[in-house]
């Protein structure tokens, strides 16, 4: 069974930092891409960045230049560092994995990832 596990969440003051971590469990997701999204409330949830399985990484413009994404292949988990975090980035915030091996594009859709995790709270006060 596949399971996708963040941790890392928290609160934390604005302009602050955190690293969430996803962990996976069940498959081997060293050609498949992971992505991270959030959720609000509120609101839709939202594409906040991915990896590709072979490196490549796209940001939302609202996280670009301060979050960072990162994967080792090896202990199976990708990354989300956060910093210079705002109270805008508070939600809940998940992690998933893409269900295509080696696709030749970076998707950001979410309809388009197949596993997901169970999501972390950031929340960041003023």
């Amino acid at each position: 069974q596949v399971q996708l596990v963040e941790s890392g969440g928290g609160l934390v003051q604005a302009g602050g930092s955190l690293r969430l971590s996803c962990a996976a469990t069940g498959r081997t997701f060293t050609n498949y891409a992971m992505g991270w999204f959030r959720q609000a409330p509120g609101k839709e949830r939202e594409f906040v960045g991915a990896i590709r399985w072979s490196g490549g990484i796209k940001y939302a413009d609202t996280v670009k230049g301060r979050f960072t994404i990162s994967r080792d292949n090896a202990k199976n988990t990708v990354y989300l560092q956060m910093n210079s975090l705002k109270p805008e980035d508070t939600a809940v915030y998940y992690c998933a994995a893409d269900g295509v091996a080696r696709r030749l594009i970076l998707v950001t859709t979410q309809a388009e990832y197949t596993y997901w995790g169970q999501g972390t709270q950031v929340t960041v006060s003023s």
